[in-house]
């Protein structure tokens, strides 16, 4: 990136914030703070009323505001890409919102590049597999994006994996985090006094309140979904897959998280449980393309139950 790039890209992050470190501008665009530095008092010279408070950051005075930006072909095609994830991962409620958005985008492209977009939406396609029904009627996502960066309390009716009747929480929303081919919601629920996880699929309905909330000043996303695999499920498990079978896991697995390395004799799967019920039937149905490593107890489990498969299938019908 060249030096006036950058520099329209500063006022255009500073837009954005209402403060922002000098640290933080030099990790967006991977300078030394020298240069950012040296770049601040450049557009101060230029200018851009940019405020400068010791301890706290930058920011640029109230009421200035640069001249629209237009985008470039090759950002253009990104967000028209992006749309087309979010068709296929999101509900409606943020694929309305991203089609408003491109359809604004594409108002003010050149003619030309106009027809380039045009043959990219023609020559795209994603197909998703996964183990999704169909999209939840209510669309969830962009109420709680609304109500997460509003710190705002969100009521809603939630149905347990159990299938039983929902029950109504009271929660403070933190962040919205997609694994397991599902959206979660993370948040604290006032119910159980604790962080937990909420699949917005299972949210019956939600109703996002005037009131507010502090920020949890103390909580990281990104720390708390890092220490998912920090937490003791009990048993450690070992598993060594065909590239087909570690395929089908990639794209069904809903047991949470797990960690993955590619090996000569295949993949090595590694993840916790509390307990092996549900894992011996799984392991048999994939056959001889997953091979158990660890815990021995699996591998005496799985083979007890083939046999009885074996004895049960040799008898002739009643």
């Amino acid at each position: 990136m060249n030096r006036i790039d950058r520099l329209t890209g500063m006022i255009l992050l500073l837009q954005g914030r209402r403060v922002i470190t000098a640290q933080e501008v030099a990790d967006h665009f991977e300078i030394s703070l020298r240069t950012v530095y040296r770049d601040i008092a450049a557009l101060g010279e230029a200018g851009v009323p940019i405020v400068a408070e010791a301890g706290v950051g930058y920011s640029i005075a109230r009421g200035y505001h640069m001249p629209p930006v237009a985008f470039t072909p090759g950002e253009a095609g990104a967000l028209f890409l992006g749309a087309e994830l979010v068709s296929h991962l999101a509900d409606a409620s943020l694929y309305e919102q991203m089609r408003s958005a491109l359809a604004k985008i594409r108002s003010v492209l050149p003619a030309g590049h106009q027809g380039d977009l045009d043959r990219l939406e023609k020559s795209t396609a994603l197909f998703i597999s996964s183990q999704r029904g169909p999209r939840p009627h209510h669309p969830a996502l962009a109420q709680l994006q609304h109500a997460i960066a509003r710190c705002q309390v969100v009521a809603l009716d939630y149905r347990t994996g159990g299938g039983e009747e929902a029950t109504r929480r009271t929660v403070e929303p933190l962040g919205i985090v997609y694994y397991s081919s599902q959206w979660h919601l993370i948040a604290y629920c006032r119910l159980r006094e604790d962080y937990r996880d909420f699949r917005t699929d299972r949210i019956v309905s939600l109703a996002v309140r005037d009131e507010t909330f502090a920020p949890h000043e103390t909580f990281s996303l990104a720390d708390h979904i890092a220490s998912w695999s920090e937490q003791v499920h009990g048993i450690d498990v070992e598993l060594r897959l065909t590239p087909r079978a570690a395929d089908r896991v990639r794209r069904h697995w809903t047991q949470g998280r797990f960690t993955e390395t590619a090996t000569p004799e295949g993949v090595v799967l590694r993840f916790q449980i509390g307990n092996l019920d549900w894992i011996t039937p799984w392991v048999l149905s994939h056959g001889t393309e997953v091979e158990i490593l660890a815990p021995p107890e699996l591998r005496d489990r799985v083979a007890a139950q083939a046999e009885r498969l074996a004895d049960f299938h040799r008898r002739p019908p009643a």
